[in-house]
């Protein structure tokens, strides 16, 4: 399980507001930039002397030259590995992994960093290497759906939400439970003018119920089945609605949502908003 770092003093006080950008950061960022280079040296320090020996077959391998100087006999090796910047040290960070060099605790503070950091990419499951946290492909997807939110008068505060859940799910400071929440108030946005256009105070789970009630009068743009073409978005509005664990309390302790679960939230009501904003979702006279 995803934890959820601490928000900073100056945000939890009052004093100042969530960054407007706060991650995931793409490259290698200012704030990570040293800390990285000093895991790096790490690796190839040990009892005081750098192995030049392990940092020489990490060089060969990314093409990058060995450093020479006339005061020592044998070229250094270590020395433009922590001194590489952006993807280049990403690439260092990524083949010191795949070969191995890096295991244990070394392994879990890399990972550590990387999520304190807000960064983009992460260390995979089998701990061989680094992986996108988020894939551009469903980035530049979000984003586009954000754009055209933004566009469409019918769409309300559809991109405001969906971008509040965005930063909530990836940002510094997660919040799973405002990501979820926040999600939901994206699609009831979104689907208001479609589902329910003459309720003011429609809710997701008011919209399911006209859903189920004028089911004829909904059709999207991939009618399947095509007895009933509104089916595949109730399920997806439905599996949202019905996911969100912290909406009521109860007699039973009240469960907050995970970071894996709003974050997969986030998605799904994208997935919704873009559908419904493009036209794919329509209602007939």
């Amino acid at each position: 399980m995803t934890t959820t770092p601490r928000p900073r003093f100056s945000v939890r006080a009052g004093l100042t507001a969530a960054p407007e950008h706060d991650g995931p950061f793409e490259d290698v960022p200012e704030h990570l930039l040293v800390p990285l280079q000093i895991w790096v040296r790490g690796v190839f320090t040990y009892s005081g002397s750098l192995l030049e020996h392990a940092a020489a077959p990490v060089c060969v391998r990314l093409r990058i030259p060995p450093f020479t100087d006339p005061r020592y006999q044998d070229p250094q090796y270590v020395r433009p590995l922590i001194k590489t910047t952006g993807v280049q040290l990403l690439d260092v960070v990524d083949e010191v992994l795949h070969t191995g060099l890096a295991t244990g605790a070394r392994v879990e503070r890399l990972s550590e960093l990387l999520d304190d950091a807000g960064s983009a990419y992460r260390v995979n499951e089998e701990k061989d290497g680094l992986e996108i946290r988020v894939t551009p492909a469903v980035r530049d997807a979000v984003r586009q759906t954000l754009a055209d939110a933004g566009a469409s008068p019918a769409a309300g505060s559809a991109a405001d939400h969906l971008a509040t859940a965005w930063q909530a799910a990836y940002g510094r400071s997660p919040d799973p439970v405002r990501a979820y929440s926040e999600a939901i108030k994206a699609v009831e946005a979104a689907a208001h003018a479609v589902i329910q256009p003459n309720n003011s105070k429609a809710t997701l789970g008011t919209m399911l119920g006209e859903i189920k009630n004028a089911r004829h009068k909904l059709t999207t743009a991939i009618p399947v089945p095509a007895s009933d073409p509104i089916a595949l978005v109730e399920a997806m509005m439905r599996t949202l609605w019905e996911g969100q664990t912290s909406r009521h309390g109860a007699q039973k302790a009240t469960v907050p949502e995970t970071l894996e679960v709003a974050r997969a939230g986030v998605h799904l009501a994208a997935a919704l908003v873009q559908w419904f904003v493009s036209g794919a979702v329509v209602r007939t006279p």
